[in-house]
């Protein structure tokens, strides 16, 4: 199937908002932009493939309004036990917290000072959840630079360097400094 052009892509969603389409069929695309309260029923094809909070989105976009709503999850075996997990966790609950929880717990927190967005931590003592996620960095650092971290007495440089110790990232500290 061709990609349809962005004027004949707007003109479908301009006809599904006025109510002159009763259904649309769209790829992930749907999820972006797309507040149609009057929209009850989404189907999502091979739910196993997508991830906790891009369900938690595209379910999202129907229920805006005062009708009665459905979001049905069509998913195909063989399915693995994360997959198992994510579906099961969207038939029982639509509390986006619990869903970010049960997210994080299924992919791992990824590097939280560096690249990876996903998996195990390899952290040196401290396990990441243990860390409130809201931990006031703003409110405890200084106005001073990142330079002076290391030769630093003041208490929130002296955090911010365990912190970084803990997840062995305090030798990039001394680059840094050079600017």
């Amino acid at each position: 199937m061709a990609k349809m052009k962005p004027a004949e892509r707007d003109a479908a969603m301009a006809a599904f908002k006025a109510g002159e389409t009763q259904m649309l069929v769209a790829t992930t695309v749907i999820e972006v932009g797309v507040d149609v309260p009057e929209a009850t029923i989404m189907v999502v094809e091979h739910a196993e493939r997508f991830g906790l909070a891009q369900l938690h989105q595209l379910r999202g976009r129907v229920g805006r309004g005062p009708g009665k709503s459905s979001c049905i999850l069509v998913w195909h075996e063989p399915l693995g036990e994360t997959a198992k997990a994510r579906l099961k966790t969207m038939r029982d609950t639509d509390d986006g917290f619990v869903i970010a929880e049960e997210d994080l717990r299924l992919r791992g927190p990824g590097e939280m000072l560096g690249k990876r967005q996903s998996g195990l931590e390899e952290f040196r003592m401290a396990d990441p959840s243990a860390i409130p996620i809201s931990w006031p960095w703003r409110m405890t650092m200084p106005a001073w630079s990142w330079r002076a971290i290391p030769n630093s007495s003041h208490p929130a440089a002296r955090r911010c360097g365990c912190f970084l110790y803990l997840f062995g990232r305090d030798e990039a500290v001394r680059y840094l400094r050079t600017g």
